[in-house]
């Protein structure tokens, strides 16, 4: 007797490697616990009242567009929360409510709902929110003084500030390891660059992002920055400086590596996180902005479409 179901196909791929949406960002969500959890220990409750009302007021506009436009309800595939805490992460500690609701219903709704959910978005939703914010209110970004009340053990001044105020001889005190070990104030997850790498190679390590990106963007900062080091010395930091401060790393292990906006060959790969790297130095160098991170990923992510048309020659085409 003939078997209907031997005539059932599904479409490709036909071989799956057993990854899943939610189980890639809740990987991601572990691997941002170093940085989070030493920034809690450094500002205290209103740390942890940042992260927590941005992971679920971020749960809570996607819930609501997913019942406003009759989707089906995804706040359980961990991408809302992953929005959320990226975002609290490099808010300071002390950002007032307001400013966390606005930048998470930007972040959900302007950055990726509205143009049809997770994999669809352009750019990356949480660095659109930043920007954004950045823009329109840019004194909640000066750390120097939204943190001002603070007694941390160490020098409180926010290291991209005095190098944009009195350049690198100021800085001079920071040193390569005082700033991987968190001491410097800024984003509540973004000063432990310690913490930040280990979450960054685990990511790697699990596959859940690629080396490409992550390391043409540290390339691109690095080599970017000797250039203006050496050029001129007494106005520019050193390249260890500029990889150890504000967002860089962020940038280069959980903001530049987002699947949906970021290229799927290797060779636009690496073009993506070079030209990220070199933007970020130069708005920090020569721009108006005291971080330029934020931009130069808004940046590649608009020109991402363009670098991923660059394809190796198919095989057996004729020329």
């Amino acid at each position: 007797m003939l078997n209907p179901k031997k005539l059932i196909v599904s479409h490709a791929p036909f071989w799956h490697i057993g990854n899943s949406v939610t189980q890639r960002n809740y990987t991601t969500l572990l691997a941002m616990l170093p940085a989070v959890v030493f920034g809690i220990m450094q500002y205290g409750m209103p740390a942890i009242a940042v992260v927590s009302f941005s992971m679920a007021t971020a749960m809570l506009w996607e819930l609501l567009l997913n019942r406003a436009m009759g989707r089906p309800i995804t706040i359980g595939d961990g991408n809302a929360a992953l929005i959320g805490l990226v975002f609290a992460m490099l808010l300071p500690a002390t950002a007032p409510w307001w400013l966390v609701l606005t930048g998470t219903f930007v972040a959900i709704v302007l950055g990726q709902q509205i143009f049809g959910g997770i994999g669809a978005n352009p750019v990356h939703p949480v660095a659109l929110a930043l920007a954004i914010l950045m823009v329109s209110w840019k004194d909640f970004f000066d750390f120097n003084f939204m943190l001002r009340h603070y007694d941390l053990g160490f020098a409180m001044t926010y290291p991209l500030a005095s190098l944009k105020a009195f350049g690198p001889q100021v800085v001079a005190g920071f040193s390569p390891w005082d700033l991987l070990l968190g001491r410097q104030i800024g984003g509540i997850g973004a000063t432990f660059g310690l913490g930040i790498i280990a979450g960054g190679f685990f990511l790697l390590f699990k596959g859940v992002t690629r080396w490409e990106i992550s390391l043409s963007f540290v390339a691109g900062i690095f080599f970017t920055a000797l250039i203006f080091h050496l050029s001129n010395p007494v106005r520019f930091a050193t390249p260890l400086f500029h990889l150890f401060s504000g967002y860089t790393l962020m940038a280069a292990f959980f903001l530049a590596t987002e699947n949906a906006s970021s290229p799927v060959n290797v060779i636009p790969m690496l073009l993506y996180g070079a030209i990220g790297g070199m933007m970020t130095v130069l708005i920090r160098n020569i721009g108006a902005y005291q971080d330029g991170a934020i931009f130069a990923i808004l940046l590649i992510n608009l020109i991402n479409p363009l670098l991923d048309k660059i394809r190796p020659k198919a095989i057996g085409k004729v020329a």
